[in-house]
């Protein structure tokens, strides 16, 4: 038996009623992160012997560019989403939880603006 409601059972809406977006954000990020790391690892090595100029170059390009600003994006969200469980599961006291997850949402948010500028700098000369 119970204690739920139907409607909220259907809804999957559990105590935060946050239901089951934080999952499904993880999973759509995890799932992002196949195709780009993939490809991320093989220009990383086709570039393993490469120089400056030439590696600046191949992200002055347009896909490349856009590709690694969509890993940013996916890489840092599906970490602050990751770390943000962990605290939530870990970490047991009120004050340093509430700390924790806003020192974890601020620093990624920081650390992505930092790869992302740093993205655009290369990109745009």
């Amino acid at each position: 038996m119970s204690l739920r409601s139907p409607l909220a059972r259907a809804r999957g809406l559990g105590a935060a009623h946050n239901g089951t977006h934080h999952w499904w954000i993880q999973r759509l990020t995890s799932i992002a992160l196949l195709p780009l790391l993939l490809w991320f690892a093989i220009s990383f090595a086709s570039l393993a012997a490469a120089d400056h100029a030439t590696a600046s170059a191949w992200l002055r390009g347009p896909i490349n560019a856009i590709l690694m600003l969509a890993l940013i994006a996916a890489l840092f969200q599906h970490m602050q989403l990751g770390l943000q469980v962990v605290i939530e599961d870990y970490v047991h006291g009120h004050a340093l939880k509430f700390v924790a997850l806003i020192a974890v949402k601020y620093g990624t948010a920081l650390l992505a603006i930092a790869a992302v500028f740093a993205v655009l700098k290369v990109a745009f000369g």
